[in-house]
């Protein structure tokens, strides 16, 4: 479904990421008592009444300086604008009006789409009458007094601003994978946003830790919808100190937990870290489908050769990640970026696939024909009755077996390989349990099967 977009805006520490997480129910944008804490827009579904819509947090906007990250966020804050339905400028209602609200007001006035003034700060509601009346010289309308910490006058605002938005059914349906974005710093997690999108979405620079929050943004190519969430640079917990990397590094766990597919960036001329296999460990976890994305691929000196070789030292070094694509790109020249979203479809459609259970029993039967359960010492074979799937994303399917300690990990990987070969699970992990089932109740209950 579709939602409206309202953009937050406004200069650095006024409360923009607090009232973000009021609209919103949560904790998502990161606060932090310190100036340019948020760089990227990044995106929150909010609610208010019977209206859903989302919200866009902005890094705080100065328009006189040009150092270090100021101009990116500026270009970040535009198109934020540029996709709204509606902005909100929020200002600081105990400083005041300030030159810097002036300047953003004048410009504000000069985009097509409504904007709204939220005085921020007002926790005494006979001072926030006070302290809004000021703004009205901004010419932008009303002055909405409010608390973005407690809650105070949020109502009235939005109340006026969903007046404006359009419908959800006038909005395009949408249909989106969620695609997440992960990896050590500094291996061009940003560049590569930046490359699938066609658009400088996300800040990118050399200075280890430029992305904080998860950023998402939505593209459309070729009919096929996806949702990108570029994520913080994760580095070893050790090295992590309490404040905003800590809440980044949080924010992408989390990115990865709402995803359909992970790619998983990799620098090509470190190759594969211990962090990077910890990282896949977590996707695994999580059941995700993934893609391994060896970025950097045109700093490596290479022959014809190279290619191969590469790639069969990483895949040891990620044994157990076998079932993920590898792709060898360069985000930053644009090499092989386009081969990046067939593997998403390809992970994302065996993530979401449901196989029958007549096919799963004929390739069971066929794995079972070649290659016979192991028996124990004790001259007791396994057996395996039937098989199932009892659910998806990620695909997870039951054996009915007469005593699951029978099966031995060598003979797990042997399934688990010709359910791969068979069915085509490229990109996703596939999960099976294994049920211990009494010989008799098979027996008299030969199709309960599709009942599991």
């Amino acid at each position: 479904m579709s939602l409206p977009i309202v953009a937050i805006i406004g200069r650095p520490n006024v409360g923009k990421s607090t009232f973000v997480n009021r609209l919103a129910g949560s904790r998502q944008a990161i606060v932090h008592d310190q100036p340019g804490i948020t760089r990227d827009r990044t995106y929150q579904e909010a609610f208010w009444l019977d209206r859903d819509f989302i919200v866009i947090d902005t890094g705080g906007i100065v328009f006189d300086d040009d150092t270090e990250f100021l101009p990116m966020i500026r270009e970040q804050a535009m198109l934020a604008l540029a996709e709204a339905n509606a902005a909100i400028l929020v200002v600081d209602g105990q400083a005041g009006p300030t030159p810097a609200d002036e300047e953003l007001a004048n410009w504000l006035r000069q985009q097509k789409l409504p904007v709204f003034l939220a005085v921020n700060k007002c926790e005494s509601p006979d001072e926030g009458i006070m302290f809004a009346s000021q703004f009205w010289e901004l010419n932008l309308g009303e002055p909405y007094p409010i608390s973005a910490i407690h809650g105070n006058g949020t109502g009235d605002l939005l109340d006026a601003v969903i007046a404006v938005l359009p419908t959800a059914e006038e909005l395009p349906e949408r249909n989106e994978i969620n695609v997440a974005i992960v990896g050590r710093p500094n291996v061009g997690k940003s560049t590569l946003l930046n490359a699938m999108t066609g658009q400088n979405r996300s800040i990118v620079s050399p200075i280890s830790g430029t992305t904080r929050d998860t950023i998402d943004m939505h593209i459309e190519r070729e009919g096929k919808e996806y949702r990108l969430i570029d994520t913080a640079g994760i580095r070893r917990k050790k090295n992590v100190e309490y404040g905003a990397e800590f809440f980044s590094i949080n924010r992408a766990f989390k990115a990865i937990k709402r995803a359909d597919v992970v790619l998983l960036v990799i620098d090509a001329v470190d190759g594969v870290t211990e962090q990077d296999q910890k990282l896949a460990d977590r996707i695994i976890e999580e059941g995700r489908s993934a893609i391994i994305v060896v970025n950097k691929w045109d700093a490596v000196d290479k022959d014809s050769y190279t290619i191969y070789d590469y790639e069969k030292h990483l895949r040891d070094r990620l044994y157990f990640f076998d079932w993920a694509q590898m792709l060898f790109i360069s985000a930053q020249t644009g090499q092989r970026v386009t081969k990046v979203f067939d593997a998403i479809d390809q992970a994302a459609a065996a993530h979401r696939r449901r196989v029958t259970t007549a096919v799963i029993n004929e390739v069971l039967e066929e794995a079972i024909r070649w290659h016979s359960p192991p028996t124990t010492r004790q001259g007791k074979q396994g057996k395996i009755y039937y098989g199932t799937q009892v659910s998806t994303a990620p695909p997870v399917i039951a054996l009915f077996v007469n005593d699951p300690k029978r099966f031995n990990e060598s003979y797990k990987r042997y399934i688990d390989r010709q359910f791969r070969e068979q069915l085509d699970f490229t990109g996703t992990p596939v999960r099976f349990a294994w049920r211990g089932k009494k010989v008799r109740e098979i027996e008299r209950n030969p199709n309960r099967a599709t009942k599991v």
